[in-house]
C-alpha cells in the first residue's frame, strides 16, 4: 500500500530554507557589535533549523512505520472472513484516526514551513547585512593608512587631537597676522594724512606769516622725525610681515597638500577654491575627526569569541 503522504512531506522539506528576521533598529550599536550579533543570530537559526528537520525526520518514520502496521493489519483481516464485519468497523474507525492524525500532522507541517520560510529571510537579511558590514570595513580601510602616512609626515605629532590643535592654531594665527597687519596699514596712513596735513598747513603759514616761519620749520624737523620714524617702524612691519607672509604661505602649501589626500580617499570631494584655505583647514579637521571616531569605537568594541 503506497502512504500519500510520503511524496507531500518529502516536497515540504525540500522547500524549507531560512526566513527572514524583522528588521531592528541597531543605530545605536557600533558596527563590530552588530556583525557579531547577527553572526550569532545566524547560528542560532541554523541551530533551530536542524533541530527542526530532526523533528520532522522522526516524525516522518514514525508515520511512516504507523501505516505499514496498518497496511499489515489490513492484509491480516482480509484473510479473515469471519470476522469481516468487525475488520470493516475497526478498518473505518482507524482510518478515521488516521486521517485526523494525518490533518494534524499537515498542520504543524504547515506550521513548521512557514517558521522555516521565516528562519530562510532571517538567514538571507543576516548575508545582506554581513555584506554591507565588509563593504564599509573594506572603504574605511584607505581611511587608516591616509591617517598613518599623515603621521609619518609629521613625526612631531603622536595623537590625533595634536595634530587637530595644531591646524586650529594656524587658523587662529592666520587670523590674528591679517588682523595686525590691517591695523599697521591704518596707522601708517593716519601718520600719512597728518604729515600731509602738517606740510599744507606749514605751506600756508610760510606764505601767509613770515613770523612763524621758524616755528613752522621746527614743526616740519619733527613731523620729518616722526615720518623716519613711522618709515622706520613700516620698514620692520614690512620685514614681520614678509616671515609671516612665508609661514602663512608655508601653511597654505601644507594645508593644500592635505586637503588632497583627503580628496583621494573620498568618493566625492568638496569643491574648494585653491586659495580657500580655511575651507581646506576644514575638511581635513572634519575628516581626522571621523577617522578618529571610527577608530575609537573599532578599538573599544573588540570582537568577542562565538560560544
Amino acid at each position: 500500500m503506497v502512504v500519500p503522504w510520503e511524496e507531500y512531506f518529502r516536497l515540504a522539506l525540500q522547500e524549507k530554507l531560512p526566513a527572514k528576521i524583522p528588521e531592528q533598529s541597531v543605530d545605536h550599536f557600533p558596527p563590530v557589535l552588530r556583525l557579531l550579533e547577527k553572526r550569532q543570530e545566524l547560528v542560532d537559526a541554523d541551530r533551530g533549523l536542524q533541530a527542526q528537520k530532526e523533528v520532522f525526520q522522526t516524525t516522518r518514520a514514525a508515520l511512516k512505520e504507523r501505516w505499514e502496521q496498518l497496511e499489515q493489519k489490513e492484509q491480516e483481516l482480509q484473510g479473515s472472513f469471519v470476522r469481516f464485519d468487525k475488520f470493516l468497523k475497526d478498518t473505518e474507525a482507524r482510518r478515521s484516526r488516521a486521517l485526523r492524525r494525518a490533518a494534524q500532522e499537515r498542520l504543524r507541517a504547515d506550521r513548521r514551513e512557514a517558521e522555516a520560510r521565516r528562519l530562510r529571510a532571517q538567514f538571507e537579511e543576516l548575508q545582506r547585512e554581513r555584506a554591507r558590514l565588509r563593504c564599509r570595513l573594506e572603504r574605511l580601510e584607505p581611511c587608516a593608512r591616509l591617517l598613518g602616512r599623515v603621521r609619518e609626515q609629521l613625526p612631531e605629532f603622536q595623537e590625533v587631537p595634536e595634530l587637530v590643535a595644531r591646524f586650529d592654531g594656524l587658523v587662529d594665527m592666520q587670523a590674528a597676522l591679517r588682523l595686525t597687519e590691517r591695523q599697521r596699514l591704518a596707522e601708517l596712513e593716519e601718520a600719512r594724512a597728518r604729515l600731509q596735513r602738517l606740510r599744507d598747513a606749514g605751506q600756508g603759514e610760510l606764505l601767509g606769516q613770515g613770523q612763524r616761519r621758524a616755528q613752522l620749520l621746527q614743526r616740519l624737523e619733527a613731523a620729518r622725525e616722526r615720518t623716519l620714524r613711522w618709515e622706520s617702524k613700516w620698514i620692520q612691519i614690512q620685514n614681520t610681515g614678509a616671515e609671516k607672509t612665508l609661514l602663512l604661505g608655508r601653511t597654505r602649501i601644507a594645508a593644500l597638500n592635505l586637503f588632497q589626500l583627503v580628496c583621494r580617499h573620498k568618493t566625492h570631494p568638496p569643491a574648494l577654491d585653491i586659495e580657500d584655505t580655511e575651507g581646506q583647514l576644514e575638511q581635513v579637521k572634519l575628516f581626522i575627526l571621523d577617522l578618529s571616531a571610527m577608530l575609537a569605537s573599532l578599538g573599544q568594541a573588540k570582537p568577542t569569541p562565538a560560544c
